[in-house]
């Protein structure tokens, strides 16, 4: 148990009400999206960068293993404790805006800091980061998106949330504090990543195992205000991948995505004609000019949802360029290129709706009727996707009895990263009880229109198995993997030399292993 006196040495530290032994407390802070472990034994969440420090050599110090945890929106068990007398730090403390560097074009943030906030700082300035959130930005922090790596706003041309990182501060498991890129140097700032070996990238996709991010420098560029949606429908997976891949590789969509008919039916049961006519009012309102916003806006409203009922695959691009007529002629790039794969177009509500609101309510973390939902990935070179597709799809048939016996849907959601990675995405959706981080996430309105199911642990082992087989799946596949925690298989999946490398890190950084022990395999 943690005793007394570290706990009286952490409430002097960030004051009593900054921190909790209490058990509904731990509990429902030790739990993510899916997965439960441990209750950590005290949380504690400082109000500054050097509380952040103080605590973190505090507890360590005392022999305690210390996670930090971000917005809780990650399922793969990466701030789950494996330990009981853990120390979980709860990092949305830390949530200011430190800089906008205009002249460097240089953005500096708190840790804690979501997406959301980032994205509302900037929003009159012109500005954008080139990676500008997740989908769950709302509450995702992006201390945390750089722990675990994160796609969405912006992959398409500029990649991950770690390829837009000039620099990191560091607190370490002793309480020191690093600083990674040019402000590693005594008289620089943080403008410049590559100086000397790249430190910020050892910190990016670490799962808190090496350091916990107090603060990040991300890059500027000017918002694009030329934007232009596409929709396209396929027959079947190959030519959606085919055309993704293409559109990747030309670099013509800022977001390109696409969904198999089951996820498909899932989006389009999800949200009430009411809440398409507020996303609706959004979308007119973030339009050009009152012209293309009305233009716009009808032609949303009156695809109304039915069109999608005879798609199989689909595909959506967002264009975003210097001007209107280059997003225009952008897209017109992606039709040609659809239709050489066959594709027919579609109404552009589904990218348009989702730009007009990027951070929205999370609802999503459930089913349309309430059941429970989890993913697993894996991203592959686009000349290696279809076939790994393939490989999915004939895995989930070989268990098509399985998943019939305990009612498990499987949807696949795609995307691409840069000009040359493309997602792979299978979402499990089963009939299961809720725990307490969906009723604190989804909006409690959502939570009493939707069902609510009895505990089903013999649906949630068939999909913890089948997962296990997929994430096996990918590795076989030599497939990479965001959002690694306690999840996927990194430290079994490398090379002798790479293997003995992060060891290294590890034992030099954290020497007593009390950051977050398990993530990584480490």
């Amino acid at each position: 148990m943690i005793d007394d006196a570290l706990i009286d040495r952490l409430a002097a530290l960030v004051g009593a009400a900054a921190l909790s032994r209490e058990p509904a407390d731990c509990d429902a802070l030790s739990h993510d999206i899916f997965g439960c472990g441990i209750p950590a034994g005290a949380v504690v969440r400082p109000g500054s960068r050097q509380e952040l420090s103080e605590v973190v050599r505090e507890a360590a110090g005392a022999g305690h293993a210390v996670i930090a945890r971000g917005g809780g929106m990650s399922y793969s068990l990466g701030y789950v404790p494996v330990e009981a007398d853990t120390v979980l730090i709860d990092m949305r403390g830390l949530n200011r805006v430190l800089e906008i560097d205009r002249d460097d074009m240089v953005v500096t943030v708190e840790a804690g800091t979501t997406w959301r906030d980032l994205h509302l700082a900037l929003k009159d300035t012109g500005l954008r980061t080139p990676f500008w959130g997740t989908l769950s930005g709302i509450r995702a922090t992006v201390g945390g998106s750089l722990s675990q790596n994160s796609v969405f706003w912006g992959s398409g041309r500029y990649g991950s949330a770690a390829e837009s990182v000039l620099g990191l501060e560091v607190v370490l498991a002793d309480g020191s504090v690093l600083a990674t890129g040019s402000a590693g140097n005594v008289e620089a700032g943080a403008f410049f990543r590559h100086h000397g070996p790249d430190l910020t990238g050892l910190f990016c996709g670490d799962c808190g195992a090496l350091g916990i991010k107090s603060a990040v420098s991300l890059r500027l560029i000017p918002a694009f205000p030329g934007r232009a949606f596409g929709a396209f429908a396929f027959d079947d997976h190959d030519a959606t991948l085919a055309v993704m891949a293409e559109v990747s590789r030309r670099d013509l969509a800022m977001e390109c995505f696409g969904f198999d008919p089951f996820l498909q039916r899932q989006r389009m049961r999800r949200e009430s004609i009411a809440a398409d006519a507020r996303q609706l009012l959004g979308a007119m309102n973030s339009e050009d000019g009152v012209g293309r916003a009305l233009v716009g806006g009808a032609r949303t409203a009156l695809a109304g949802r039915r069109f999608m009922d005879d798609v199989l695959w689909s595909f959506a691009a967002i264009v975003e360029e210097r001007s209107p007529e280059g997003a225009a002629q952008g897209l017109d790039a992606v039709r040609d290129i659809a239709d050489k794969h066959g594709g027919r177009e579609l109404p552009d509500s589904v990218p348009r709706l989702l730009r007009a609101n990027p951070f929205g309510p999370l609802n999503n973390i459930i089913g349309p009727e309430g059941e429970r939902w989890l993913p697993v990935h894996g991203i592959l070179p686009h000349s290696r996707a279809i076939a790994a597709m393939d490989a999915v799809i004939a895995l989930l048939d070989s268990e098509h009895e399985r998943l019939h016996e305990h009612r498990i849907g499987v949807g696949h959601l795609l995307t691409t990263v840069h000009t040359n990675c493309t997602v792979l995405e299978p979402v499990f959706f089963w009939p299961d009880a809720l725990d307490e981080i969906h009723r604190q996430t989804v909006e409690p309105k959502h939570l009493r229109r939707v069902g609510e199911f009895l505990p089903n642990p013999e649906a949630r082992t068939a999909v913890t198995e089948i997962r296990e087989s997929l994430i096996r799946l990918f590795g076989d596949l030599g497939a990479a993997h965001l959002q690694l925690g306690k999840s996927y298989r990194y430290r079994e999946g490398l090379r002798s030399a790479n293997r003995r490398t992060m060891e290294a890190f590890k034992r030099q950084l954290d020497p007593n292993g009390r950051l977050n022990p398990g993530a990584l395999g480490l």
